[in-house]
C-alpha cells in the first residue's frame, strides 16, 4: 500500500470481456501487444492489468483487462479523442476493431476511482507484487458507503487474509453510480494458499470475524479467481511493447 503521502489519482477502465469460442489467448495478445502500445503514445494509458478469468469461480470464456487512466483530465481527453468523429471511433483504431471483434463479443466497463493508498501500477511492478493467482471481489455495498467500505477492508481484512499469504494490492470504488459499488484485488502466491484461505472461511477466528463484519457492511459479493496473461505487467514487470508483436501486424 501507498505511504500516506504518496496518493494515487489515478482512474482506472474495468472491462469483463466475453470471448468468443478458443480465441481468449488471440484476444489477450491483442489487447496487450496491439492496443496497449498505441494506448501509451497517444493516451499515455497504461495497462494494468489483462487476465483470463477462471472459469470455475465465474462465467467463461472471459478475460478482465484494466487500464490506468492520469485522472479524470487524462480519461476525458482520451474520451474526446475517441467520439469527436462522424463514427464515434478513433479512424485510426478500425483495423484493429475489426480484428478484435473476431475474438469477443460483448464488453462490459466501469470507470474506477482507487482508493488513495492503492499503489500504481508502475509502483506494483517496482515492488515485485503480483502472484500465482489473483482472487478479484466485486462488492455491493449500500449507496454512499464504497470509499468508507474499503478503508475498513484496509484496516481489518488484510490481516485476516494476510496470514494466507494474500496481498491486498488493488482497492476502488465505481464512479457514477452513488458509491454502492466496490472491487478488491488480492494477489496470492500459489493456489494452495487460495484453497487453504477459503477452506479455512468458517473455521479461522480472524477469517470468520471478518466475514461476519463484511455481511453487515455489504449487500452482494462475488470473488472470483484470475491468472494474468503472458504480457500482462504484473507477470513481465513492464508494460507491453511494439517488440511483442505478432510477426506481420502493423497499425494504420
Amino acid at each position: 500500500m501507498n505511504d500516506v503521502n504518496d496518493v494515487n489519482d489515478k482512474v482506472y477502465i474495468h472491462e469483463y470481456i466475453d470471448i468468443i469460442g478458443h480465441n481468449r489467448v488471440n484476444y489477450m495478445h491483442h489487447m496487450t501487444a496491439n492496443w496497449s502500445p498505441i494506448a501509451q503514445e497517444e493516451r499515455h494509458q497504461l495497462c494494468y492489468g489483462v487476465w483470463a478469468v477462471i472459469g470455475t469461480t465465474r462465467g467463461w470464456p472471459e478475460v478482465l483487462n484494466l487500464w490506468e487512466e492520469d485522472g479524470f483530465p487524462g480519461l476525458a481527453a482520451s474520451l474526446d479523442r475517441e467520439c469527436n468523429n462522424p463514427s464515434v471511433q478513433d479512424p485510426k483504431l478500425q483495423k484493429w476493431w475489426s480484428e478484435a471483434a473476431n475474438y469477443r463479443r460483448h464488453g462490459d466497463d466501469r470507470v474506477l476511482v482507487p482508493a488513495p493508498w492503492t499503489r500504481t501500477i508502475e509502483q506494483l511492478c517496482a515492488d515485485d507484487a503480483g502472484g500465482e493467482l489473483y482472487a478479484h471481489e466485486h462488492i455491493d455495498v449500500p449507496q454512499g458507503t464504497a470509499i468508507e467500505f474499503l478503508d475498513i477492508v484496509r484496516d481489518e481484512a488484510t490481516t485476516a487474509y494476510g496470514k494466507f499469504g494474500w496481498e491486498l494490492i488493488g482497492a476502488w470504488w465505481t464512479a457514477m453510480v452513488g458509491e454502492r459499488e466496490a472491487f478488491l484485488l488480492w494477489s496470492i502466491p500459489a493456489f494452495t494458499q487460495w484453497g487453504e484461505a477459503e477452506a479455512a472461511q468458517t473455521s479461522d477466528p480472524a477469517l470468520s470475524k471478518w466475514r461476519s463484519r463484511a455481511y453487515n457492511l455489504t449487500t452482494k459479493q462475488h470473488r472470483f479467481l484470475l491468472v494474468d496473461a503472458p504480457l500482462s505487467p504484473l507477470r513481465t514487470r513492464r508494460q507491453p511493447t511494439r517488440s511483442d508483436r505478432h510477426e506481420g501486424w502493423e497499425d494504420l
